[in-house]
């Protein structure tokens, strides 16, 4: 790739970063994913006590660090899909509703670069959006609780460095886990110009791998579906630090990612929505 390759590749993504960073709706979108580890932090301050709940729950009044993955818990199952459902599906189909992707195309833009910018584009969202649970949430609870050793589910306590490592290392799976759904609402968004109807379908799709994978019944198919390791982010609460528990998860979101973004591709490579 030559250096105005490269030069013409950041300049897109510059601009995709700042249509997505830029608009009100997703200001106000982090501002409602921003307010959840508040919100638990005031709640679980106000009564003094978290016990009788789950390992990382009981655990915020002895160390801030907690809410922020108490709040990454919360949100991982709905809020954070949401959000990276509407982007996703906003790439391809909210241009194309809006007729600004047939301009974009009668330019010298090759369609495969595009599609790679804006799948980069949705995996800094994701990240983005991590990063601001687990950072407001971090620094709430450190406010409000206070910091220092961190307990393990082993039983055993770590410092407070490497505590804060292991919740970058929590945003880092989860930003995965979530870049794949992005691949599926990118792959989605190229099937329609209604950015609505993309986003309702890539939640359904959500939504639907959720409630399969806790019918026992159907315990067969649970490792493909893409939710299924999303709570595998537990294993990085563990001493001594393994990673190998996370390897399925890993795997199924590269598999999804590389599934759905071929998919994509082929789909947006050939298809006449500059017309």
């Amino acid at each position: 790739m030559s250096r105005a390759e490269r030069g013409a590749g950041v300049r897109l993504l510059r601009s995709e970063l700042r249509l997505i960073f830029g608009r009100r709706r997703n200001w106000v979108g982090a501002l409602v994913l921003a307010s959840v580890p508040i919100l638990i932090a005031v709640a679980i301050r106000t009564a003094g006590s978290s016990s009788g709940d789950s390992f990382v729950f009981g655990q915020i009044t002895d160390n801030g660090l907690f809410v922020a993955l108490a709040a990454l818990t919360v949100e991982l199952p709905f809020f954070l899909p949401i959000a990276v459902a509407a982007i996703s599906a906003d790439a391809v189909a909210g241009e194309a509703n809006l007729g600004t992707l047939r301009y974009l195309l009668v330019t010298p833009v090759d369609r495969t670069r595009l599609l790679v910018v804006k799948m980069t584009a949705i995996a800094i969202f994701a990240a983005v959006a991590v990063l601001l649970v687990a950072g407001v949430g971090a620094a709430v609870g450190l406010a409000i609780f206070g910091g220092g050793d961190v307990l393990t589910i082993s039983g055993t306590t770590l410092g407070f460095g490497a505590g804060l490592l292991r919740l970058l290392l929590v945003s880092g799976y989860l930003t995965l886990c979530l870049v794949a759904l992005g691949a599926v609402g990118l792959f989605v968004s190229t099937l329609t110009e209604q950015p609505i109807a993309a986003t309702i379908a890539t939640l359904v799709v959500t939504l639907a791998s959720q409630i399969l994978d806790a019918l026992s019944q159907l315990s067969v198919i649970h490792p493909y579906l893409l939710t299924h390791y999303w709570t595998d982010f537990g294993e990085l609460l563990r001493d001594p630090l393994t990673l190998a528990p996370l390897g399925p998860g890993v795997l199924c979101a590269l598999a999804y990612i590389a599934v759905f973004g071929t998919a994509a591709w082929a789909r947006f490579t050939t298809a006449d929505v500059s017309a």
